[in-house]
């Protein structure tokens, strides 16, 4: 399995060696200069993100905030802290924010190597956490998601919600709610938003002639049906 790395670094020659020593080891990547870039890249990128190095220190968003949005958009991708600071108080804050590891700069690019192999060790041996409801069948592990036996491409965010809905399956969530804990505390965007995600993820995953899988609760926001 190829894994797919996304490298947040502001310094071309840096992100330049390590893209291409990753490409050596057979990894996809893809590259970001700065952190709306890639944040964009993130929630957007067919096949999904598996892992993404992010430098602490980049323009237009900065690693910390970029780190906060990557873990509500996809909260089960690990990220690594690329860091000239060592700093404890600086890891300890990466850390905390849910980094799942840190390498200080400069480093040897075996150590990364080994780092990103422990990461996918540790998630190769995790259990798969599937969810099942009528005709959909969505696996958080593998980010797949199938409509009677058919695979359909959600784009990060989509896939999100999704999880979210199907993580309060039967719950009715408010849109506040859905704001707050898919797109983040920091999101300044508008509650019709929530309705626009809502209904490209009705297109994707209804079927014709069948009740929507997810309920508009009039006044209050959403309910993904319990119904088997």
């Amino acid at each position: 399995m190829s894994y797919h790395v996304l490298i947040v670094e502001d310094e071309p020659s840096l992100s330049d060696y390590v893209k291409k020593e990753l490409i050596f080891e057979d990894y996809q990547v893809s590259t970001a200069f700065d952190g709306l870039s890639a944040l964009e890249i993130f929630e957007t990128a067919k096949p999904a993100i598996d892992v993404v190095l992010l430098d602490w220190m980049i323009p237009k968003l900065d690693g910390l905030t970029v780190l906060r949005r990557m873990k509500k958009i996809q909260p089960d991708t690990p990220i690594i802290f690329l860091t000239a600071c060592d700093y404890i108080g600086d890891k300890v804050a990466g850390l905390d924010a849910g980094a799942d590891d840190y390498i200080t700069k400069p480093f040897e690019i075996e150590e990364l190597l080994a780092r990103l192999r422990l990461i996918f060790r540790k998630w190769s041996n995790s259990s798969s956490k599937v969810y099942e409801l009528d005709y959909l069948k969505v696996d958080l592990s593998a980010h797949t998601t199938e409509v009677a036996g058919k695979t359909v491409n959600l784009t990060q965010r989509e896939f999100s919600l999704l999880s979210y809905f199907l993580e309060h399956r039967g719950i009715v969530v408010s849109r506040a709610d859905i704001l707050d804990d898919v797109w983040g505390m920091d999101f300044d965007g508008q509650e019709n938003t929530v309705d626009a995600y809502v209904r490209y993820l009705r297109a994707k995953i209804d079927l014709p002639n069948h009740k929507s899988l997810i309920e508009t609760v009039r006044g209050i926001g959403y309910r993904l049906n319990n119904e088997n």
